[in-house]
């Protein structure tokens, strides 16, 4: 029971020192809680009074924005009914502008039209960051408002600035593309007014979409006209008058002429046919120029022979044919007058064959070319139907060069039977006269002969 008691005494002092500490703790606990409190009490405080100094704020603003935002209501309000005012009173003050403005347009817009294809673009160098001529010109022809008056000053400025170099003969460096489509050379130009361009001696054409200068692949072929071309080129003088050759078209005519085929050329479009009627023409002008000679030198001939009728010699037909009807065999049968007159037509007939030589062939000629051609243009539209089939379609670039070659024949054809048919009526004219001199004077011959027999 004693020990008991001891166990149960020490017990109850462990547990008496144990509360006691938890007292403390708790006490310390509470304290530092309490502090706790009181300092985020003091932070939702201070949040608290930062909030509503915010809204305080933003409240002011939105009354200041308010404020504002009727002001310019109104001042917008105030605008719309100034800017009405005005408008009426610009309907007013316009009056009869508005024709002014479509009138401004309408030229802009021709005038656009014209100076952007000028020759005169090329030496017109616009400074980095201006407009151009032409794209002014086609602004004020698609504006929508009236042209300002520095608009319409601008609007006569190039007028009067294309009108002025359209008639001066101008010398400047530009830029001048190459007969290779590559090569750019700096060259010096001397520009016609807007009518043509000259470098080097050679005419040149003008890309517009590019503002470039080039040189024409062909040249014209008449010498004339190069000869014109170098001398504008060399003269340095600036004065006088120069003939010149110019392109209204203002390049477009002379780059067709230039593209023109010569006389070989069409020959070789028509291909064989063409060279084969070339051929039977070039023969017939030859021959023909033979026998001109010929019968020329006969008549002449002939012409002296019958100053001396008496003294018939070997080198003319006449003095053959006198020669041969004074011809005798010694036989009874050469005074019989039949005799004779057998012997005279003889001796004609063998001289008309020479004078006549080659008139069948001209004949022949005559006929032949005009088909020969034909068969040309057989050829030429069985080319051109053979384009369209192969195509599908009937463009007339396929079809240009079978129908080149069919006119050509054609031409060709024509053009060596005409003047051969004249050649051939010159031949039989000069022929004819031969040979009727030659049968007057047999004729004569002959009668005298009679007359001769009849009186003995």
């Amino acid at each position: 029971m004693a020990t008991v008691a001891l166990l149960a005494m020490f017990s109850n002092a462990a547990l008496a020192v144990t509360y006691d500490e938890l007292m403390v703790k708790i006490r310390e606990q509470r304290d530092a809680e309490a502090s706790l409190w009181v300092e985020r009490e003091n932070d939702f405080r201070e949040a608290l009074e930062e909030q509503q100094r915010l809204v305080n704020e933003a409240t002011r603003m939105r009354d200041t924005a308010e404020a504002l935002s009727n002001t310019l209501s109104t001042r917008y309000d105030e605008n719309e009914g100034t800017i009405a005012e005005l408008n009426s009173l610009l309907t007013v003050n316009q009056g009869n502008l508005g024709e002014l403005f479509g009138v401004t347009r309408q030229i802009a817009g021709d005038v656009a039209g014209v100076l952007g294809s000028s020759l005169i673009n090329s030496q017109i160098v616009t400074p980095p960051g201006e407009e151009n001529r032409v794209d002014f010109l086609r602004r004020v022809a698609a504006a929508t408002a009236l042209p300002s008056i520095r608009e319409l000053e601008d609007l006569w400025l190039r007028l009067m600035e294309e009108m002025q170099a359209d008639s001066q003969v101008v010398r400047y460096a530009a830029p001048v593309m190459q007969t290779d489509g590559v090569t750019v050379e700096p060259s010096e130009v001397v520009r016609i007014g807007s009518f043509g361009a000259i470098a080097d001696g050679q005419y040149l054409g003008y890309v517009p979409s590019e503002n470039q200068l080039f040189k024409l692949t062909r040249q014209p072929a008449e010498s004339w006209m190069m000869d014109h071309a170098e001398d504008v080129q060399t003269n340095t003088q600036g004065s006088g008058y120069l003939p010149a050759v110019i392109d209204p078209a203002q390049g477009a005519i002379l780059s067709l002429y230039v593209e023109r085929p010569d006389f070989i050329e069409r020959i070789t479009e028509g291909e064989v046919v063409g060279w084969v009627i070339v051929a039977v023409g070039v023969i017939g002008v030859l021959v023909a120029a033979i026998q001109y000679v010929y019968l020329f030198i006969m008549k002449a001939k002939v012409g002296a022979q019958l100053k001396r009728l008496n003294q018939p010699q070997k080198n003319n037909p006449l003095g053959r044919v006198l020669l041969s009807a004074n011809a005798s065999t010694g036989s009874v049968a050469d005074a019989m007058p039949e005799v004779i007159e057998l012997r005279i037509s003889e001796a004609v007939l063998r001289e008309v064959p020479r004078l006549e030589r080659f008139q069948a062939f001209l004949r022949l000629a005559v006929a032949a070319g005009p088909l020969l051609g034909l068969i040309g243009t057989v050829i030429g539209m069985i080319i051109t139907f053979e384009s369209i089939t192969a195509s599908g379609s009937s463009d007339p670039k396929l079809m240009a060069e079978g129908i080149g070659q069919a006119m050509i024949a054609t031409v060709l054809g024509l053009g060596i039977a005409i003047p051969l048919l004249f050649l051939n009526a010159g031949l039989v004219s000069l022929s004819r006269s031969v040979v009727n001199v030659l049968e007057e004077q047999s004729t004569r011959l002959m009668a005298a002969r009679l007359e001769n027999a009849a009186q003995s």
